[in-house]
């Protein structure tokens, strides 16, 4: 379950309906866009399942240029500033330096080309922004590939080309572009429309390039008529790619002409698969054109069926049907809301969890489709009758949050509410003991495998284990990636310090965290100055819901522009639904009932059975209710929470728990959003 991301900040609504048509959403999957969205690639490869065709908008209108056979595989990529980094007649080291750059920032495509009646390959990266970016990528791309190169340089290339002819046909243009490549010169085939094709030659960096090209070409072939190319005209650069290997060679085709863009469509309204988003395959139509220099792609795909994606990305198709009915229509406001808004230019949506988990038709099941079609064009609506924004969350700890505690601000549609479904979330889960062993480390093991047996002096239980390699983890959570911090086996003993739930979206524990780690993961995300050292680190304001809205460092506030960032600041946090848990950190009663703070040191004294002594190792501290904690000298930071996301509007770990209690999907949601109706548009 992956939260909706929210705008940060403000309770907007979407400008007056157009004439947009609102059966269709756009969502990007690739797109550079800076901080708002960066997800680049240097081409895309589609498969299409039946026959498709490639449209362009030309003089007169969106035609139809190419047409795509059933089963075919076709790779696109936008023209611009790029780098050609290899040329070779071996293809084994065109295959090492592809798979060398395919590990960098300089991602490589190559292309097979005839030339003199044999193969060669020449492998370019981009695109650039521009031809300075073009030729500093040149420069780490002479280096990095310096023993394939043997001497020779890698070289900026430029959008700019010169056309050498026009043709009625592609055999035509493809036997000028045998005469050409027999010289040695970098042409490539155009389809400047249907059925029309010219032989370009360039790529140059700069018009006075293009043009010095142009008088170069004229004393080479006087016969030829050449003419600078217009770089806003549309334009398709017909290549053979074999960076993927793909059972050889595959048409490639790069989109050329400033503002130029093309769909590919499905003739049978099936899938079409996208093998650089890991191989699934979506619905409707795709886009394609250069935005920032950079290939966008851009899916336009019916809303209903796009909402059989979110929803089965966003929650379990398991789940009761009612909490599948109110996600969709949370889902469906969400995208119509922020299709008004265009967020991403090119597109009001992306497929991550910026906006929403879009994976295509992979995700498609019968339970999620009944849901979706059963609320059909249902949304949110305020009492003005604009659309909400219906922004949701995995797991609300228990409590949603108010809009203050976000944003900053009060949104009516987003007060604080009671979400006691959300502890459904653990209800299958193991619980884990906290334990210290004798050699003084402390950690989590979970409660199966072991057995409870007996107390030590102080009154704390021991845990004896019954299997072998039972894993003491940093948290109470399995976390394959992380090593365990030690390894028991049957007979071994430990001292338990606390019983706690397995950390899920409900309930979890982060850390330990040092200074060091705090202060890193700090800057850049406060408005105020972060201490180069943090002593103590306490929670110094909370909302309406209990989230944190202020934490101090060392006294002074690490202000934030809005509180859901302290997510982000803290490492990484699930919700800021959060107290801190200093290790070093105890509390001294005192004669009178009078309480005093301290922060362990190795000087610290404290008074034993023995006499007075120092705290050189760790202290176990217990507290009234026989729970015990280590205090040690590290002082390190554990977060102790609950959630997870920023708990605005509908919890979906919560609408599961009302589902289960026999309320509907409409009771659902007015539960979680206040002041709304739910309208069929």
């Amino acid at each position: 379950m992956i939260a909706g991301l929210l705008l940060a900040g403000a309770f907007q609504l979407p400008a007056a309906a157009d004439d947009s048509d609102t059966s269709l959403v756009r969502v990007a999957m690739y797109l550079d866009l800076g901080s708002t969205y960066k997800s680049t690639t240097p081409a895309v490869t589609l498969k299409t399942a039946a026959a498709a065709e490639v449209i362009l908008a030309g003089s007169t209108g969106p035609e139809s240029w190419l047409q795509l056979g059933a089963g075919a595989t076709t790779r696109f990529s936008v023209s611009g500033y790029k780098v050609k980094a290899l040329e070779s007649a071996d293809w084994a080291t065109v295959a090492a330096a592809v798979k060398k750059l395919q590990a960098t920032s300089d991602r490589p495509v190559a292309y097979a080309v005839n030339q003199a009646g044999s193969t060669i390959y020449r492998v370019y990266t981009g695109p650039y922004v521009s031809a300075a970016e073009a030729q500093k990528a040149a420069d780490r791309i002479s280096q990095s590939l310096a023993a394939s190169l043997k001497g020779a340089k890698a070289e900026a290339r430029g959008p700019l080309y010169v056309s050498a002819g026009s043709f009625a046909s592609q055999t035509e243009a493809e036997n000028l572009l045998q005469t050409l490549s027999a010289q040695r010169a970098e042409a490539v085939v155009a389809m400047t429309g249907s059925g029309q094709y010219a032989v370009w030659v360039g790529g140059a960096l700069s018009a006075s390039e293009q043009s010095a090209l142009q008088t170069e070409l004229s004393g080479l072939y006087p016969g030829l008529s050449l003419a600078p190319v217009n770089e806003h005209v549309p334009a398709l650069l017909l290549h053979r790619d074999v960076t993927l290997n793909l059972e050889g060679p595959v048409d490639h085709y790069e989109l050329s002409g400033e503002g130029a863009k093309l769909t590919v469509r499905d003739n049978g309204n099936s899938p079409i698969q996208v093998v650089e988003r890991s191989g699934r395959s979506y619905r409707g139509d795709f886009e394609i054109s250069k935005v920032n220099g950079q290939l966008a792609l851009v899916n336009e795909v019916p809303l209903e069926q796009y909402l059989y994606s979110v929803v089965a990305g966003e929650v379990p198709s398991s789940w009761p049907q009612e909490a599948l009915k109110a996600q969709a229509v949370a889902a469906r406001s969400y995208a119509l809301y922020n299709a008004g808004l265009n967020k991403f230019k090119v597109a009001g949506l992306v497929d991550t969890t910026l906006s929403q988990v879009y994976n295509g038709t992979e995700k498609e099941v019968a339970s999620i489709v009944q849901a979706v079609d059963a609320t059909a064009g249902e949304v949110l609506v305020s009492s003005n009758g604009q659309i909400v924004e219906g922004i949701f969350a995995s797991n609300s700890g228990g409590v949603t949050a108010d809009s203050v505690e976000v944003w900053g601000n009060v949104n009516p549609i987003y007060a604080s509410v009671p979400s006691d479904g959300d502890e459904s979330a653990q209800a299958s889960l193991k619980s884990w003991y906290h334990v210290l062993l004798s050699n003084g480390i402390t950690g989590y093991v979970r409660e199966d495998n072991t057995v409870v047996n007996g107390t030590n002096p102080a009154g704390l239980q021991k845990l004896t284990v019954t299997t072998s390699n039972v894993l003491v983890r940093k948290l109470p959570l399995i976390q394959s990636d992380v090593e365990p911090l030690a390894k028991l086996n049957p007979g071994d003993q430990a001292i338990v310090l606390d019983k706690v739930p397995e950390s899920s979206s409900y309930a979890w524990i982060r850390g330990p965290y040092t200074s060091d780690e705090l202060v890193k993961s700090l800057k850049g995300k406060t408005t105020s100055d972060v201490p180069s050292s943090i002593s103590n680190l306490e929670v110094s304001q909370r909302g309406p819901s209990g989230r944190v809205t202020q934490v101090t460092a060392n006294g002074q506030p690490l202000n934030v522009k809005y509180a859901d960032t302290y997510r982000s600041a803290l490492n990484g946090l699930p919700s800021t639904l959060f107290d801190i848990v200093q290790t070093g950190r105890y509390t001294v009663q005192g004669a009178g009932g009078t309480t005093g703070t301290g922060t362990a040191t190795s000087t610290t004294t404290i008074q034993s059975a023995s006499g007075k002594t120092t705290a050189s190792g760790k202290l176990v501290v217990m507290s009234v209710d026989r729970t015990a904690r280590v205090v040690d000298t590290s002082n390190q930071f554990v977060f102790v929470g609950r959630g997870n996301g920023h708990g605005l509007g509908l919890s979906q770990w919560g609408a599961k728990g009302l589902a289960d209690a026999g309320y509907d999907y409409r009771q659902i949601l007015q539960h979680y959003y206040q002041n709304v109706s739910i309208v069929k548009e």
